[in-house]
Order: structure tokens, then C-alpha cells, then sequence
């Protein structure tokens, strides 16, 4: 009897697709409530380390004086704490996982320096409209 049993399991996975996906060939798509890893919009953020208190694992810093915002992506457990305590709603939860790595290191995150304003300049007269109102001589 097992023999049979055997053979019609056989003969099911001769004729069906493969469990598993060819990893690097073919993406996983990850459902839609699957927590990844945490990402970051620095231009929204405004470094109030709001989400750093709430860490219960201690994974993020945030640096003012050097616009800095960090994350030991091996310390942190995906409990979304910080997602749910940010003022401005600049920490996300990306749908994919983060790379696997054997050296522990914090990603930092820099804020881009706001451009100033120009001073404002005189007016230059284009050379083709000088040349325009120059008498011929």
C-alpha cells in the first residue's frame, strides 16, 4: 500500500511547479502588512529624537548639532514604536527586509543643509542689448 501512495506522490510533483521561487531571479513579493525594516525621509524629519526615547531597543540616535539621524539595523526588532510616536510622519516601514550582514554598523542618515538665499544682484544688461544701444560710430 505505501508503495502506491509513493508513486502517486511522485507523479504529482513530476507534473506541478516548484514550491520554492529562483531567489534572485524571480522577487518575492512581500504581503502588504509584512514589516520590513525602517526607512527615513530626512527632508521631513526635524530631528526632535521623539522616535530615538520611544526605541525600546535603543536601535536609533539622533544627532542635532550634526543633523544626523542613525540606526543599528541589528539592534532593532521591528516593533514600529517610532513609526507610531513621530510627529511628522517621516519614519516608514519599508515592505522589504534589509540585507543580511555579518559586521555591526549603524546606518547614518544626514540632513541636507537648506540653501540660503542669494543676495540679491544688480541687474545686468544682457551684452547683445548693450550692443543695441550703443550709437554706431
Amino acid at each position: 500500500m505505501g508503495v502506491f501512495k509513493i508513486g502517486k506522490m511522485i507523479m504529482r510533483s513530476l507534473f506541478s511547479k516548484p514550491a520554492t521561487l529562483m531567489y534572485p531571479v524571480i522577487p518575492r513579493v512581500y504581503g502588504e502588512k509584512t514589516r520590513g525594516h525602517i526607512e527615513v525621509d530626512m527632508d521631513a524629519c526635524v530631528l526632535c529624537g521623539i522616535c530615538s526615547k520611544k526605541c525600546p531597543t535603543n536601535a536609533i540616535e539622533v544627532n542635532r548639532k550634526a543633523k544626523e539621524w542613525s540606526i543599528s539595523r541589528l539592534q532593532c526588532i521591528q516593533c514600529n514604536c517610532c513609526v507610531e510616536y513621530c510627529p511628522k510622519n517621516c519614519l516608514y516601514m519599508k515592505n522589504s527586509y534589509s540585507p543580511s550582514t555579518t559586521v555591526k554598523e549603524r546606518d547614518v542618515f544626514k540632513k541636507a543643509e537648506a540653501a540660503k538665499p542669494a543676495a540679491p544682484k544688480a541687474e545686468a544688461i544682457p551684452a547683445a542689448e548693450a550692443a543695441a544701444e550703443a550709437p554706431l560710430a
